[in-house]
């Protein structure tokens, strides 16, 4: 997409890094913020599946390629640091940064609990509801084909009961995995109160956050999830192959490591954190002698069990400007903005007769509709009309961000038949 010399300016002002005491940091924007994101024609609301790129994140690309490039104009000839953005997204979730490791994909990150609790080698009970990512529910069938005790909890009127959950989780559970809120209809789990359920029993929670983080306000302290992980090209303004891996304090020093890559080990004595460090090698030529082929610690935390090899450094670096650009907004504020939307969505949906699924109480970004054949049925009114959302084979979503607005809403509702 070209972008016009407004708005290539516009973001590359935003991604100047400020000199200390020069200037105020820039204030929040006001929502709907349309001149922080490039014009279309689309009317798109579809921002749970893939969240555009901002301009400012594109300017902090275009400054790391230019770096990389060893362009002699550019400001930053050094390596990315990893760590700025892990710290920054421990502030918005209220975790510690040595708490966080980066992760290829929010799967990544599940499959990874899995392996360090033993599974399925060492048996026992997992649970997990259907409301859960449903790409991850052949994982947990090829589990059970291997012997682990699966116990799904269903849906009961687009929820998953408390009572459920505290029926299934029973003595010898191990796990409990579940979506905090879900891609399907915007359920939303009381994480707290299942975590209050699990721990006495002597389970483990792992919560994947995709869709609530920078979406809805999480305390992952206050929650007491033992595992969180997420992707960054949804809620967070990220992009594709790099996300955020959670562990509570004390509980990888638990685990057995099951990880063994680059950056979970350093040179003996080196400082804590992502950043680069070698082991010191003692088998070539001039190196110190040692009675084995290298020297090294184990880091500790999330980053010394669950570190692997090397990560993207373009996608820390758009990160680096996107979660500034949460923050200065405030996800309380993007919440509100994102609400306002919603509740004119719900009442001109139900005027129209569609048959919405996600639950009343929600206050995530999103809302989901029943509708028999939905892509048959929408796709082409919706192409007609340059309305992008999420549509199924029997349900469609919707998902407004910080700049759609009513107007945005409007097209979409003069888009859809009725039924």
């Amino acid at each position: 997409m070209m972008l016009s010399r407004r708005q290539a300016l516009g973001g590359a002002v935003a991604a100047m890094p400020l000199a200390a005491g020069a200037m105020q940091a820039p204030a929040a924007p006001v929502l709907p913020d349309k001149a922080s994101f490039a014009a279309g024609p689309l009317a798109y609301l579809d921002n749970a599946s893939t969240h555009p790129i901002s301009i400012g994140a594109r300017a902090a690309i275009d400054a790391y390629m230019e770096s990389r490039m060893l362009a002699p104009m550019a400001k930053n000839q050094r390596r990315q640091d990893m760590a700025r953005p892990l710290g920054k997204f421990a502030g918005l979730m209220n975790a510690d940064a040595d708490e966080l490791t980066w992760v290829q994909s929010t799967t990544m990150g599940e499959q990874m609990v899995l392996r360090a609790m033993g599974f399925p080698a060492a048996g026992g009970r997992i649970v997990t509801d259907t409301l859960h990512f449903y790409a991850s529910f052949p994982m947990y069938m090829e589990m059970a084909r291997q012997g682990i005790d699966v116990r799904w909890v269903t849906a009961r009127d687009g929820r998953i009961a408390l009572e459920d959950m505290a029926e299934a989780i029973r003595p010898g559970t191990k796990l409990v995995m579940l979506s905090l809120v879900s891609t399907y209809n915007g359920f939303t789990h009381d994480l707290k109160a299942v975590c209050d359920l699990a721990h006495p029993a002597g389970a483990l929670v792992y919560a994947d956050i995709i869709h609530a983080a920078g979406a809805i306000p999480v305390d992952l302290h206050a929650s007491g999830v033992d595992f969180a992980a997420c992707a960054t090209y949804k809620w967070l303004m990220g992009d594709f192959g790099l996300g955020f891996l959670y562990v509570r304090r004390g509980v990888a020093d638990l685990l057995p490591r099951t990880e063994y890559g680059y950056y979970g080990f350093a040179k003996p004595g080196a400082p804590p954190g992502i950043g680069l460090s070698p082991p010191e090698t003692h088998v070539y030529p001039l190196d110190p002698p040692g009675a084995w082929p290298v020297a090294y610690m184990k880091r500790g935390g999330a980053i010394g069990h669950f570190a692997t090899g090397t990560y993207s450094h373009a996608v820390p670096a758009q990160l680096d400007y996107s979660l500034d650009y949460i923050a200065r907004l405030s996800v309380p504020a993007i919440q509100a903005h994102a609400q306002a939307l919603i509740r004119q969505l719900r009442e001109e949906l139900s005027r129209k007769g569609y048959r919405i699924i996600t639950p009343p109480e929600a206050r995530v970004p999103l809302l989901t509709c029943l509708l028999a054949n939905a892509k048959a049925v929408l796709a082409e009114p919706l192409a007609k009309a340059q309305v992008r959302l999420s549509l199924h084979d029997n349900h469609f979503r919707v998902s407004p961000s910080v700049y759609n607005d009513q107007k945005d809403i409007e097209r979409l509702i003069a888009a859809l038949p009725p039924v």
